[in-house]
């Protein structure tokens, strides 16, 4: 297993923290070499130092300047996300448009800047990040449960065009893992339903699920690292749900 990614390149958006740190950190253990992709550059380059990788400081919202990118990478981690709780009545129109613009638009640009060279090359690894969101909806998400289900399908279709190339294009799909974005939500939660954190973990993050704790980032790079590896290579179009038995019911 270590060494499997030897003389790999990969490119992980979202890199500097949670489960796109996790996600680099794996992907160098196994030998690629890895560009830290984040808007927060010390994060990108802090991480690049430690895992002998690069660090690209990037922010992604500007979605113009991804345009013209080329980009010459083997394997691309969709990871970049954030998170908003509010009812549809009271979402902010320009917050729901920048996290479609975070989590889809630049998804499909990244996509379409490295398709041409792992077309050129015959081998390409695209994972994205999904959530169980992209698969099930929850109230209070709507621009987050919207651009999930947009990713899955995005990823479906570059598995459809990229499979004669050797390109696979897969979905992973976590519950609650255990990063800032989940204990910000924690947060979120406790004060919309006038309840402690402990309890909201308890009955409303984990009530669907039937292992009741948060996922650790490694968990999710593993299978990560798993989908950019040569035995993957008939895993195309499909979504790996990781979140303890929720989508289950």
């Amino acid at each position: 297993m270590r060494g499997e990614l030897s003389g790999r390149t990969a490119l992980v958006t979202g890199g500097g923290a949670g489960i796109g740190a996790a996600c680099a950190r794996e992907l160098a253990t196994r030998g690629a070499f890895v560009t830290v992709a984040d808007v927060d550059g010390d994060a990108a380059g802090a991480l690049a130092d430690e895992i002998g990788g690069a660090a690209w400081v990037v922010d992604l919202l500007e979605v113009g300047a991804l345009e013209e990118l080329r980009l010459e990478t083997d394997i691309l981690v969709n990871n970049a996300g954030v998170q908003t709780i509010s009812p549809i009545e009271d979402f902010a129109p320009a917050r729901f448009r920048r996290m479609l613009a975070l989590m889809v638009e630049a998804p499909f640009l990244l996509v379409r800047a490295a398709l041409p060279g792992m077309y050129e090359r015959g081998f390409g690894r695209i994972v994205n990040i999904s959530s169980v969101h992209g698969i099930r909806a929850s109230p209070y998400k709507s621009a987050y449960v919207t651009a999930k289900h947009a990713l899955e399908g995005l990823s479906k279709v570059t598995a459809l065009e990229g499979g004669p190339h050797g390109v696979t294009s897969n979905c992973v799909n976590p519950g609650y893992v255990r990063t800032a974005l989940v204990d910000k939500q924690i947060a979120d939660q406790a004060a919309a339903h006038g309840i402690g954190e402990q309890e909201v973990l308890e009955k409303v993050l984990l009530t669907e699920s039937a292992i009741k704790r948060l996922i650790e980032p490694a968990e999710v790079a593993s299978l990560v690292a798993w989908l950019s590896s040569d035995t993957a290579g008939m895993v195309t179009g499909a979504s790996y749900v990781m979140d303890g038995g929720w989508s289950a019911r």
